[in-house]
């Protein structure tokens, strides 16, 4: 999404930046764990393919990710490359067409080290405040696979309560209505987080970083992007 392109969000313990090319090398490296892409119900990818990904996902306008960085680590000196300090992503999907208020949240700490320390409850936190103050959003909705207890639990101290179950998809559907009282009590929870423009550092083959080179023109999306993988909802992450 061209909208968070130059946006950083620094919270306590992640800090969230836009996809950039310069993160596509490790998140390829992720993605080779059959393991999640099991968990992530993603397909296998060269290298070249998620290049193509990244440029797509930057331009289109009903997605919405942030790759997720070790806050500690970010802000250590000397800093360190930002692909050093990757532990996931988070996204927000706007696909809902009759209902632009509602966003499909989804949140994977890929690094296994570092499950179970919040850092996905942080990020989640953050990308929902980011979508309430600057996307208009008012519902969000997350899809969660039925044997992932952990996640499950996260998304319930988070306000979301379930409302479907599909045996078909072996998932859960969660939902939250953001009230007056539930927006109040989510700036509450994140009025230490702090909102930065951000500054490329270009990487990578120049066919890769061709959306962050045009800041303020727009581009066709590719013609060979490939089909959109989704993340499904918090499968790597674990409640703080």
């Amino acid at each position: 999404m061209r909208q968070n392109q130059n946006t950083v969000l620094l919270g306590k313990k992640v800090v969230l930046v836009p996809y950039t090319s310069e993160h596509v090398p490790r998140y390829h490296e992720w993605m080779k764990s059959e393991e999640l892409r099991h968990l992530t119900a993603s397909e296998p990818l060269t290298l070249e393919q998620e290049y193509v990904m990244q440029c797509s996902w930057c331009e289109d306008e009903d997605k919405c990710t942030f790759i997720v960085l070790d806050a500690a680590k970010w802000q250590a000196q000397p800093r360190l490359p930002e692909e050093s300090c990757m532990v996931g992503d988070v996204n927000l999907f706007l696909t809902d067409l009759e209902d632009p208020t509602l966003g499909e949240i989804e949140v994977m700490i890929a690094e296994p080290s570092c499950r179970g320390r919040g850092l996905g409850t942080e990020a989640s936190l953050l990308m929902m405040s980011y979508g309430v103050t600057k996307l208009g959003l008012t519902k969000f909705e997350a899809k969660i696979g039925q044997e992932n207890k952990p996640s499950i639990r996260m998304f319930q101290k988070l306000h979301f309560k379930q409302v479907a179950v599909s045996n078909v998809f072996q998932e859960v559907t969660l939902r939250l209505a953001v009230s007056e009282a539930e927006r109040q009590w989510l700036l509450e929870q994140t009025s230490h987080m702090e909102e930065k423009p951000y500054r490329v550092r270009l990487a990578g083959p120049v066919t890769a970083t061709l959306c962050e080179q045009n800041w303020n023109s727009p581009l066709p999306r590719p013609d060979n992007c490939m089909e959109d993988k989704h993340t499904v909802s918090s499968v790597c992450s674990r409640p703080s």
